[in-house]
């Protein structure tokens, strides 16, 4: 095998799209600042057991795990940051009142999580832990929208749902854990007959609102339609009134609702949800309310919160123009080197071009160049 041949699905970043992605990151860094969020950097290693206690379970399979040369414990490299925030908020921030915190950084997975993914992530994210109330839901969400608009993602769709809905239907009775499974197989799979017949010794109540799940889906409408049906069953009119809070405040952008929608079953606990842009072929960002996710931490705090691959979100950003910049001769002169020296200290990039190479091509849009003028070395634009 060559040498220079990587692993499937990891891919070096060259120097065009390392520029958009680190652009990216930037200003994704800044918009969540402006809203508030202070950033942390958890280690990409940890002990196996934190990483994977409480929601993190689910990550068991898609987590990198290796044996610690030192301790001689199971480690694992970090194949999603929200636990290792939700531990940071927990144990080493341990505040009272709201928290935001933000976080930028590589993830690893086993396996690709969608076709043609790489299995090396640049996770952005942000969380806000101790308020229970949709505030925080909308905030999480708004941040969300306002990241892409940095990135110049307009035209996007936001696909809203609550898993306390399937979980109110299914409260008041005992179900097994398979055919838990079976049910929500049947949900996502819209497959009504394949639910009737799971559902059969269910209370009337609960199977034929599991059955009317599977119609309400669609436009800010559904929410109308699943009050008629569904309004009658003991917890449910106020899951509707909260969605239809959030959909209200929701604009400039097309809004999907999927009442049956259970993706992220497990770890969601309230308002998921995802956004779609006509560029990409999976959702470009994910999140909701996951209130239990530092609760094996010893604090069961609210959370809410979101986070999205930076790599993926920049192959369907428009192109961003190269960065200005001077060229300039190489030389050793002393006059010559302090005239760099003091362009670069006021943030100008200047390019120095080796002899014989005057005409090769950069990473920059060279519009400006250093030239001799009258005995001293002036900034003049290029023709």
């Amino acid at each position: 095998m060559s040498a220079w041949l990587l692993p499937d699905h990891i891919a070096d970043v060259l120097p065009s799209e390392a520029r958009n992605i680190e652009e990216l990151r930037r200003s994704l860094l800044d918009t969540a600042r402006g809203f508030g969020y202070e950033l942390v950097m958890p280690p990409l290693l940890e002990h196996l057991e934190s990483l994977l206690t409480g929601a993190g379970e689910a990550l068991d399979l898609q987590t990198f795990k290796l044996v610690d040369q030192i301790s001689g414990r199971m480690m694992g490299l970090r194949a999603d940051t929200t636990q290792q925030v939700a531990r940071i908020d927990a144990h080493l921030l341990n505040r009272q009142g709201v928290t935001r915190l933000c976080y930028c950084g590589p993830v690893l997975h086993t396996w690709p999580d969608r076709p043609h993914a790489t299995r090396e992530p640049l996770q952005f994210g942000a969380e806000i832990y101790g308020h229970t109330g949709p505030e925080a839901d909308l905030e999480a969400l708004s941040l969300a929208r306002a990241c892409l608009d940095v990135a110049r993602i307009r035209d996007v769709t936001v696909d809203l749902a609550d898993v306390r809905i399937v979980r109110a239907l299914l409260s008041g009775f005992s179900v097994d854990q398979e055919t838990l499974r079976l049910v929500f197989a049947a949900l996502a799979a819209k497959d009504a007959s394949e639910l009737a017949v799971v559902t059969q010794d269910f209370p009337s109540h609960s199977r034929d609102g599991l059955l009317a799940l599977l119609q309400l889906y669609g436009d800010a409408s559904v929410l109308k339609e699943a009050s008629d049906r569904l309004g009658h069953l003991p917890g449910i009119p106020a899951l509707l009134a909260g969605l239809q809070w959030l959909v209200d405040r929701i604009d400039g952008c097309q809004v999907r609702l999927d009442l049956s929608d259970l993706r992220g079953y497990a770890y969601y606990s309230g308002i998921r949800f995802a956004i779609y842009s006509d560029g990409a072929s999976d959702a470009l960002v994910r999140g909701g309310r996951y209130d239990q996710v530092g609760a094996v931490f010893g604090r069961d705090r609210p959370a809410a919160g979101f986070s999205l691959d930076i790599k993926q979100l920049a192959l369907v950003t428009p192109a961003r123009p190269l960065k200005p910049a001077i060229r300039a001769p190489w030389g050793d002169a002393a006059d010559l080197r302090k005239v760099i020296s003091d362009l670069r200290a006021r943030g100008e990039t200047v390019v120095c071009v080796m002899p014989g190479h005057e005409s090769e091509v950069q990473e920059f849009q060279c519009d400006r160049e250093l030239a001799m003028v009258n005995n001293q070395w002036s900034v003049r634009s290029i023709v």
